[in-house]
């Protein structure tokens, strides 16, 4: 098997290792006196959906609704799947979150809600505070993501912009009990920063929404300053109310590098995982692990090849190009330059959800050939790395990683093979 195929499989199982399916169903609440309504958002939560369907398939009392991508639908019986814009919201979510929101305002004591999380929530969940328009929810979501800021950073601002994130959503249900699970894609799995923490008591204040926003240079539409200059009382939502919300992470990057490390070890492999909350901007992350997979080659450290180096988190991009790019792909480019075409290393770096940036491209492969191959096609790389147009370079060679919605997100995953 070439090593460009054999990464591929990696990342395939890596992919498979969350899907969330099994592990919804071994963590769904006994059925409830009262009504059993699901609400949820994200990458992966028509395919969660699907799964409480089959979990609860005798309930005469199951309903709810889903919010996902557009192309990100699965096939629901009792639990509508509604689609919207991500990563920059759009009015179908604004509506679509209005009509959830309405579904958990009669709800009682008996009840049960049924909360589906994963990434891409906080753009499907868009419920903006008074003041603040869509457009200028839309305008600011473009600056947040071309500033490089991590998402810890973007959902912070976020939070304090929403009547539904940083544990508006469960609030709205409450009396009813409420449980949880989430598909996590962010580093160290804090669940208050998937989809902006909708169950989850508020991260940060308005002040320091502003102060984030000034660090990162994001020009700000003046209805939104004057909203977090006032305050806008998602700080004061009660943490003790938000008390009582059972949690379950159900899928995590993790989980995905370790059964990844388990394949190659199938195959005579050493893996190393590296980490998988690794952060910051991707053409940086790609110089550090160019240099990790030479101490590989040249010195056994810290492992004998052939060697996997396995990584995940969240890497950005801070856009000063016009080109079409995403982190992993631009991680790939730079990691390709940074090697200059090392014969014993291959790589492949991917979103698992198969959307990097914004287009339907996951991610990107390099070989010990990738610059050579560009060189003859009279591609530029380093042109292409500096205008942020990773996309296009790979797309050229023929080298981009093209799955489809998987319906799960635990974020990037990136794999160097060392020969």
């Amino acid at each position: 098997m070439r090593d460009p195929e054999l990464l591929r499989r990696l990342f395939d199982v890596a992919v498979a290792a969350a899907d969330p399916g099994a592990a919804v169903t071994a963590h769904l609440p006994p059925e409830p006196a009262g009504r059993l309504v699901v609400v949820g958002a994200g990458k992966a939560a028509a395919a969660m959906a699907r799964a409480v369907e089959l979990g609860y398939s005798a309930s005469a009392r199951l309903s709810g609704l889903v919010i996902v991508p557009y192309g990100f639908e699965v096939d629901c019986e009792r639990i509508e799947v509604a689609q919207a814009g991500h990563p920059v919201p759009d009015a179908a979510g604004v509506s679509h979150t209005r009509r959830l929101l309405e579904l958990l305002r009669p709800l009682g004591a008996d009840d049960q809600v049924l909360v589906l999380l994963s990434g891409g929530g906080s753009a499907l969940l868009s419920a903006s505070v008074p003041g603040v328009s869509l457009a200028d929810e839309q305008e600011l979501t473009r600056a947040l993501l071309a500033s490089g800021a991590p998402i810890a950073a973007l959902n912070v601002v976020r939070t304090h912009l929403s009547i539904v994130k940083g544990g508006g959503l469960a609030t709205a249900a409450l009396p009813a009990r409420v449980c949880c699970l989430v598909v996590s894609d962010v580093p160290g799995d804090d669940l208050a920063v998937v989809a902006s923490g909708p169950t989850m008591p508020p991260r940060g204040t308005p002040s320091e929404a502003l102060d984030l926003l000034a660090q990162w240079e994001v020009a700000t539409p003046p209805a939104i300053a004057r909203a977090l200059t006032a305050g806008t009382g998602r700080e004061h939502i009660d943490p003790a109310r938000l008390a009582a919300v059972e949690h379950v992470l159900v899928a995590a990057p993790q989980l995905a590098l370790e059964a990844a490390a388990d394949a190659a070890r199938r195959l005579g492999i050493t893996p190393v995982i590296l980490g998988d909350a690794i952060e910051g901007e991707s053409r940086e992350v790609a110089r550090v692990l160019a240099a990790i997979a030479r101490q590989v080659a040249q010195h056994g450290q810290p492992a004998p090849p052939p060697c996997l180096l396995l990584s995940g988190g969240e890497t950005t991009v801070t856009i000063r190009g016009a080109g079409s790019g995403g982190p992993n792909s631009e991680f790939a480019l730079a990691l390709a330059i940074a090697l200059s075409g090392h014969p014993a290393v291959s790589a492949i770096a991917c979103d698992t959800d198969g959307v990097d940036g914004v287009r339907p491209i996951a991610g990107a492969v390099v070989t010990p050939e990738t610059l050579a191959r560009a060189a003859a096609l009279g591609l530029d790389a380093v042109a292409a790395l500096r205008d942020n147009d990773s996309h296009s370079f790979f797309s050229a060679l023929g080298d981009s990683v093209v799955t489809g919605p998987t319906r799960t997100n635990v974020n990037d995953f990136r794999a160097v093979l060392v020969r």
